[in-house]
């Protein structure tokens, strides 16, 4: 005997096809839903432990900013005591300067000469006055030239003028005094290269 099927057997392929797509779409959801998931906590991983590195070294920028602020204040107050330290030193070294510069005006200054300003400006001294003569002038130019602590005289304006009635020569000069540099031998001020005396 023959059979015969009569049994929609095209629908139930197309059924049986229908089935698996969907099963297989599904599955392909899921995979690639699992797939996005997995690389989306990979980069959130990834991301978040940069964001605490990057927090990390914030916080330690931020303090070496703080130690750097410290190390500069501490360089500026540095400058500023080892400047005092040298404002405080040259007063030391040239403390007995103005006293000799004194003791030698006494020494040197010939009678007949007066003086009326007297001004330091760091070795250089400017001195103005009147003298009787000129000749006296140069007797006090040549006693500069001699002096251990006194050194290039020169002779700035000199011109007749009048002092209580009696005929006069004003003059301004200039000469320098002689660092602390003493020599060994003479305890004297060291005479610079070309001075005379």
């Amino acid at each position: 005997m023959m059979r015969v099927n009569l049994l929609p057997h095209r629908a139930e392929k197309r059924r049986a096809r229908q089935i698996q797509f969907a099963a297989l779409s599904i599955i392909s959801v899921v995979l690639g839903a699992l797939l996005v998931g997995f690389v989306h906590g990979y980069f959130s991983n990834r991301i978040s432990y940069q964001e605490r590195r990057n927090e990390y070294l914030k916080q330690e920028t931020a303090k070496l900013d703080k130690q750097i602020a410290e190390i500069k204040k501490l360089r500026e107050e540095t400058q500023s005591l080892l400047e005092r330290k040298n404002v405080v030193e040259n007063l030391q070294s040239t403390r007995s300067d103005v006293v000799h510069l004194l003791d030698q005006m006494l020494r040197i200054l010939p009678e007949g000469v007066y003086l009326k300003t007297l001004r330091q400006t760091g070795t250089k001294i400017n001195i103005s006055g009147y003298a009787q003569t000129n000749a006296r002038i140069s007797t006090l130019m040549r006693a500069i030239e001699n002096s251990p602590w006194l050194s290039s005289p020169s002779l700035g304006v000199i011109q007749a003028s009048s002092a209580n009635g009696a005929r006069v020569s004003e003059f301004t000069l200039t000469f320098n005094l002689l660092s602390q540099n003493k020599d060994a031998a003479t305890g004297t001020p060291a005479k610079p290269a070309g001075a005379k005396g």
